[in-house]
């Protein structure tokens, strides 16, 4: 259903000295003649609430999870609303102390302390929206005057080093914040749009690389298999997936395996999102003419004894990770492909010989993200026989808290090999593919049906 929330500025001054939470509603709007009111329950009285707002008043229904959400953030929105009427008036040459900033500050504070991963400012005809991505779904958060979107973009521009007035054109940066004694990065992209831009902040949290490969999700057969690989002196492990599958994580966890003083790792990143103690980290920047080709073609002569490939994007990176791989080096790359399988027949397709591909592919993980369900409400459906999300307040009142790591693992060995260097069809007896895994966890009531069907494509 949807969230009628979502179509109003919500005026949340009007909320600001009453217990909306004991009369089960959220006042939206002042109008000339009433004020308009979301309530759950259908059957509510209507005159303890004129009595309360002092004014005449129209419903509007919503479904109850709706106005929990609202409750949650109800004290942080106040304040925000607040700020953002003082912000209107700010001057964008001081940007310190600016009631901006400020409104900016709380919503970052408020996304590190909720794993929020992206934040995204939006300017919409007449209005700027913010949305939060909260376990790789995103919602909306809060909506305002258009106003004040020229404000925060000044201010993101500002901390990011980039030009303030230009707005016609993509811009990227990325700045530096102490929050909570923390410190955190934040990556910034800016898009022309018709009404306007679109900033996104991506949270950069060093915590996502401090992980080790235990504490992601992988099965205990499938870690044995992928700490046996990285003890290779040399060949090439794939990690691959969709966009947002956690293959980062993955291979900041294999890096953080394998950095020791003995051993020299160089990585090839587009951008470089994490910074790593020991590691010789390359950022690409295609303005300089420092893309792939140039770094891959010299990197060799740099003495490396383990290679990070960011992503294998053409056949000329793919035939320099396999010479690499061929000339004893150990080479992690990712490869945007659906599953192991399908991998191979990628590489083939970007002219690589099968004979090569037999000889340096030593694993391929394909892998995807899904959410668990909240232990702390989530419901057994007796009718289907599995949990079924419900939504409180410690899951952000989504059903599901925290996400893991689904993935088959593929190790080529010499009966796989051969079928490779033969372009043979490869089929394998007892293989743990995503399919089989995810079933697993929703068998077990760690995955909802809809998470299963939403990231695992089950005909492969």
């Amino acid at each position: 259903m949807i969230n009628k929330l979502f179509s109003y500025n919500i005026d949340y001054n009007l909320s600001k000295d009453i217990d909306i939470v004991q009369y089960n509603i959220l006042p939206i709007k002042q109008y000339d003649l009433y004020i308009l009111v979301a309530t759950s329950d259908i059957n509510q009285d209507p005159k303890p609430i004129i009595k309360l707002l002092n004014s005449p008043i129209k419903f509007i229904y919503i479904q109850k999870i709706y106005l929990e959400y609202e409750y949650k953030y109800i004290k942080t929105k106040i304040k925000l609303y607040q700020l953002a009427l003082q912000a209107l008036d700010d001057d964008i040459t001081t940007q310190t102390n600016s009631y901006t900033t400020q409104f900016l500050n709380i919503i970052l504070q408020l996304c590190i302390q909720n794993n929020i991963s992206d934040i995204h400012f939006e300017s919409l005809k007449n209005d700027l929206l913010i949305r939060l991505r909260f376990d790789g779904v995103l919602n909306q958060f809060f909506k305002f005057d258009k106003k004040l979107y020229s404000m925060i973009s000044s201010i993101i521009k500002f901390l990011a080093h980039l030009d303030i007035s230009q707005k016609r054109l993509p811009l990227n940066g990325r700045f530096g914040k102490q929050i909570d004694g923390d410190e955190f990065d934040f990556r910034i992209s800016t898009m022309p749009t018709i009404y306007g831009e679109s900033i996104v902040l991506r949270i950069l949290n060093n915590k996502n690389i401090q992980k080790n490969l235990d504490s992601i999700g992988f099965g205990k057969s499938d870690l044995n298999k992928i700490y046996k690989n990285l003890s290779l002196t040399q060949g090439l492990i794939l990690v691959t997936g969709p966009t947002g599958s956690g293959k980062t994580t993955t291979l900041y966890s294999m890096l953080n395996h394998l950095n020791q003083s003995s051993k020299k790792i160089i990585t090839i990143e587009d951008p470089v999102e994490y910074k790593l103690d020991g590691i010789m980290q390359v950022n690409l920047n295609p303005q300089i003419e420092l893309d792939y080709y140039t770094v891959l073609k010299n990197i060799l002569r740099q003495d490396p004894d383990i290679l990070l490939i960011g992503e294998i994007r053409d056949t000329l990176s793919a035939k320099i990770a396999i010479r690499a791989a061929l000339t004893g080096h150990l080479v992690i790359a990712t490869l945007h492909t659906n599953n192991s399988i399908e991998t191979i027949t990628r590489l083939i397709d970007l002219k690589i010989e099968p004979y090569l591909i037999s000889s340096t592919l030593k694993m391929i993980i394909a892998q995807r993200l899904v959410r668990k369900l909240c232990n702390d409400c989530k419901q057994y459906d007796n009718q289907t026989k599995l949990y079924i999300p419900k939504g409180c307040a410690k899951c952000n009142l989504m059903g599901y808290i925290n996400r893991t790591v689904v993935a088959e693992i593929l190790e080529i060995d010499k009966d796989i090999a051969s079928k490779i260097s033969q372009n043979q069809k490869i089929k394998i007896d007892n293989f743990r593919s995503l399919n089989t895994v995810a079933q697993e966890l929703l068998d077990q009531g760690i995955i909802s049906k809809e998470e299963f069907l939403s990231k695992i494509d089950y005909d492969i």
